[in-house]
């Protein structure tokens, strides 16, 4: 589900900002020009809710390497408010998934925009059958 969630927020990103830039998942290059994005999920947590339930927590970070030299300040304060619009719902296998703890930081000349996408899996029942007898045997002593 987590890879589902980074093609969607990739997806997103290219519906919104067009082919001039690119979205990766993977590793960045070390000669990588500006205008791209970097999605990663951070530390992902699943607690048990009740019975079946299991609640999902995935945190992400996207980030920005802005394409102006000049302007970076100005260009990641641009994308980052862009980006509050463009991440707010996702569709990811035929369901909705909505951006929650939007927030974003700029450091280092680049952007960090964090967003959570939450959510409830129901696993399957794995229940044993029951025994159909049980034969037992006692004895008491004198």
């Amino acid at each position: 589900m987590i890879v589902s969630i980074m093609e969607a927020v990739g997806m997103a990103l290219e519906a919104e900002f067009g082919d001039g830039y690119k979205a990766c998942m993977e590793e960045m290059p070390q000669d990588m020009q500006g205008g791209r994005f970097f999605i990663q999920c951070l530390n992902p947590a699943n607690t048990r809710f009740r019975g079946r339930r299991y609640f999902r927590r995935s945190r992400f970070c996207v980030q920005y390497f802005p394409l102006s030299e000049q302007d970076r300040n100005r260009e990641c304060h641009d994308v980052g408010e862009r980006l509050f619009s463009c991440l707010e719902y996702l569709e990811v296998d035929e369901s909705l998934f909505r951006g929650t703890k939007m927030e974003y930081e700029v450091a280092d000349g680049k952007l960090h925009f964090f967003v959570n996408y939450d959510f409830f899996v129901y696993t399957e029942d794995t229940t044993v059958p029951a025994m159909e007898e049980v034969a037992s045997k006692t004895c008491v002593k004198g």
